[in-house]
Parts: C-alpha cells; structure tokens; sequence
C-alpha cells in the first residue's frame, strides 16, 4: 500500500509498527510527504529489543526533525504464547537541539508501568529547527548521492 501520512488536527501523522522505525528509508519517504509526527506501537519482550526500537526512534527524531512516541506493552501475559512477556518504556522523543527537551526526551513512563505519557508538542518549534537549527540534517541530505523513492510493492523475482 504504501507509507502513508495522516492528516490530523494535531499534524501531519506517521505510524510505524515496532520494527518499521528501525529503517531510515521509510521515514525519509514519510516526512517527504509531511510527517512530522511518529507514532510506534511496538512489543518486545526484553530490554534489547526496546532498546533497539527507541534508539532508532530517537535517530529519526535527529535525521528527520520529527517528533516520535513510541508506546509499548507492559506487564506479563502468562497464558498467551509468545506473547506472555513484555518489556516496555513508553516516551515522546524530540530532535537534539538546544531548543527542545534534554537528551532529545520530551516525556517518558517508568520502565515495565503502565501509565499515560503526557507531552505538549510543538509544530512551530519544529519548522523553525529545520530552517535554524544547529544542524541541518534534512537539508544537508546528498541527493547528490542518493535517492530514497518509494516504489510499487512487487513479488520477489527468484
């Protein structure tokens, strides 16, 4: 089907499932079409999993100046099959700037608790980051380069 954007009156909407987020390309072509906000549902079951989803996501933040919310499941489902552990921090991630939350950590839950993660963003802040900010990722892209396009989904040649 292809990456698509979601038009919301809180802006412009991305979602991407767990392991979506850990491929730049994808949110590349995303924020092409005017994603500026991420939302990742995501289930690992252990600390290196989480780690592996919210590091790419806190990447995205800085290569795409995006906000990203990554929300996981917490607690243990003994009776579910591969689905009966869970491990899970919850946050709201920015770009890494002077201008937005430090360590780029807008919000986060405590690790394994089920809460609500609660954070005001800020569209403006972003556009004017992508125009002044101390580093330029988007625009210092090299197409020159590289072209990232998003093409029709094809069955695999053998």
């Amino acid at each position: 089907p292809g990456i698509e954007v979601i038009q919301t009156d809180c802006g412009p909407v991305c979602i991407q499932i767990c392991y979506d987020i850990e491929f730049p390309e994808l949110s590349r072509l995303a924020v092409e079409k005017g994603a500026q906000l991420f939302f990742v549902p995501f289930n690992t079951d252990n600390r290196h999993g989480y780690m592996r989803v919210r590091t790419c996501a806190a990447a995205r933040c800085v290569e795409n100046h995006v906000y990203v919310a990554i929300a996981g499941c917490t607690g243990n489902l003994p009776f579910c099959e591969n689905a009966d552990i869970h491990y899970a921090q919850s946050a709201v991630l920015t770009p890494l700037d002077v201008t937005f939350a430090r360590e780029g950590i807008g919000a986060e839950a405590n690790p394994n608790i089920e809460t609500v993660v609660i954070y005001d963003v800020d569209l403006e802040l972003l556009r004017r980051h992508r125009e002044q900010g101390s580093v330029q990722n988007w625009n210092d892209r090299r197409l020159d380069l590289y072209n990232v396009t998003e093409t029709p989904n094809t069955p695999a040649q053998n």
